[in-house]
């Protein structure tokens, strides 16, 4: 029966997909194969539940991050995960490892491939018997030197009619762009004039969706991930999916459905999985693909790296506190995805309607005065937007106005992680800011990619040596996070769904509670911003709570909470 309703809900959401360019035969005939992808993998498999708590904590990394010269590196990732890693993090996110063409592997060749130099699918299947794995599906764009195009060219399967082309007639005055290089690439194909569709750079030609064809292929490719070990679907650049003549081509209805769709798909299979959609937008657009509960699994939280940072560049957590409070509490199975480092940069576009513009530009200049390159979109005046910061964490925060001579950088960059491992949703953290890695500026020199800067990948002899002395910057930086993360793992306070609300203690002072779902356990984080100390008051039940980062609490004769420098205390009940 709730297969046969699902079914329904199949058809209902493809007919609004593609009920202007298909007739019900052809829309039946994909509702049929989606049906049979779903029954054959169930058959083969048994039920399996996904477990997410506040056990729950996610590494971001490479395949080759950190890499032997005679071993493919998944399998020394893994070896250095087990003894340096696993006490902390329950889940991996490996960013694309299949044979790519650039775009440090978003420019996939294969999606059914790996690296060879990375590693094989077995070494991924391993790795998910103790762990969750999150893998990508770069589902808007393909390489241009992948199979696909190459067949596409010449009308051959698979790839015939996967790219998207339009004519000289398509209005792309309205296009919403994520970055700054020409839109549309003439070709003379197929006996005419065409132009193909590259969103984000001239490798990376955008796929046809309204070619159904192209929808079941990326089904299969769920299915195929989910039998060598993932369980988590991050859905790259989902938001520019589908291209309307005169439209902004963001966000459309149907790529919603699409999103909808995968969600009734992995919903139906015994196999539990997650989706999570990557849209750096702003606040309103990226919410949005939460649906009614029926789109996104897990969203990233794209508006918390700016306004974490921003708060400690200028000792000024008011823009982070309204945001938060502004911030709905996600439904019950449905989570934010929290981090302040990607393998990317820092998203300007989250913080519009939240910084404004003296603002914005005083926080580029800063990031500017830390070594920050900036990635540019176009907007519809032809002129160019900051799009992104490209810089490491460690560095966006290693001084600011306040603190020029950089005496309390440590301490910002542990207050920014206490904040983010604390905060509503799951954490999630970049391989690098594990280590305070700075900027690679070597690399950028060599590549001249802004993104580089924040892309080191570490030999295994050289991370280790550094881990082995616990007075090196690495050491104390993985101790630090480690503490946090391990800490949290305890703290049911801490489950991704345990209810958030804001406490105002003033501009000076970040400070937020946790309700469990049960409600035994309460948590109150609180955290100082500034360089200097802070004397907040708190209710006097408050007073006999215990700090679970460590058991000092230190009250002035008049019982006002002594608050050091950008330290952060979980004040908890029990």
């Amino acid at each position: 029966m709730l297969f046969q309703k699902n079914q329904k809900k199949i058809s209902s959401i493809l007919n609004t997909i593609y009920k202007s360019n298909l007739d019900k035969k052809d829309i039946d005939y994909v509702k049929n194969q989606i049906i049979q992808i779903i029954k054959k993998f169930n058959k083969k498999n048994s039920k399996k539940k996904l477990n997410i708590s506040e056990q729950t904590s996610l590494v971001i990394s490479y395949g080759d991050n950190v890499y032997t010269n005679n071993t493919n590196s998944i399998k020394v990732f893994q070896n250095f995960f087990k003894k340096n890693l696993s006490k902390y993090f329950s889940a991996v996110h490996f960013l694309p490892f299949y044979p790519s063409s650039s775009d440090s592997g978003f420019a996939v060749k294969d999606h059914y491939k790996i690296e060879k130099k990375i590693g094989s699918w077995s070494d991924i299947k391993k790795i998910s018997k103790f762990n969750h794995v999150m893998a990508d599906i770069v589902i808007n764009h393909s390489s241009a030197r992948g199979l696909w195009f190459k067949n596409f060219l010449k009308k051959k399967r698979p790839g015939k009619d996967y790219f998207l082309t339009v004519n000289s007639k398509f209005d792309v005055s309205k296009v919403v762009r994520p970055r700054d290089h020409k839109l549309l690439k003439k070709i003379d194909i197929f006996k005419r004039s065409d132009y193909l569709w590259r969103t984000f750079s001239a490798d990376q030609i955008d796929l046809n969706f309204k070619n159904p064809t192209v929808l079941l292929r990326f089904i299969k490719i769920m299915i195929h991930l989910v039998n060598n070990g993932v369980r988590i679907f991050r859905l790259d650049a989902i938001a520019y999916l589908w291209k309307k003549n005169g439209t902004n081509c963001i966000n459309l209805k149907q790529t919603h459905q699409i999103v909808k769709l995968l969600r009734v798909i992995t919903n139906l299979l015994k196999i539990q999985t997650v989706i999570i959609t990557e849209t750096n937008l702003p606040e309103k657009e990226n919410l949005s693909y939460f649906g009614k509960n029926d789109e996104a699994n897990w969203i990233y939280n794209f508006s918390l790296p700016p306004l974490l940072i921003h708060a400690f560049l200028f000792e000024n957590s008011s823009y982070l506190t309204k945001w938060s409070k502004g911030l709905p509490n996600a439904k019950l199975g449905n989570s934010y995805l929290n981090f302040i480092a990607s393998h990317d940069g820092i998203g300007m576009r989250p913080t519009e309607g939240i910084l404004n513009k003296k603002s914005l530009n005083s926080f580029l200049k800063r990031l500017k005065k830390n070594g920050s390159k900036f990635s540019y979109r176009k907007v519809q005046n032809k002129s160019k937007k900051v799009y992104e910061a490209n810089i490491t964490v460690f560095d966006a925060l290693k001084k600011s106005d306040f603190d020029p001579d950089e005496k309390f950088s440590l301490q910002r960059y542990i207050a920014a992680h206490a904040i983010m491992i604390s905060f509503e949703g799951i954490p999630a953290v970049y391989f690098n800011s594990l280590f305070g890695k700075s900027n690679d500026e070597a690399k950028y020199v060599i590549t001249g990619n802004n993104r580089d800067v924040n892309r080191y990948k570490w030999s295994y002899k050289n991370i280790t040596k550094k881990l082995s002395d616990k007075t090196s910057k690495q050491s104390i930086f993985h101790q630090s996070l480690g503490k946090l993360l391990a800490i949290k793992k305890k703290q049911k306070a801490f489950h991704p769904n345990a209810k958030r609300s804001n406490i105002n203690l003033g501009s000076k002072i970040f400070c937020f509670r946790r309700v469990s779902l049960d409600k035994k356990q309460i948590i109150i984080s609180i955290t100082n911003c500034s360089s200097v100390y802070q004397y907040p008051r708190l209710d006097k039940k408050y007073n006999k709570w215990k700090n679970i980062i460590n058991s000092q609490i230190n009250f002035t004769d008049d019982k006002a909470l002594e608050l050091k420098p950008f330290e952060t205390i979980w004040l908890s009940n029990i």
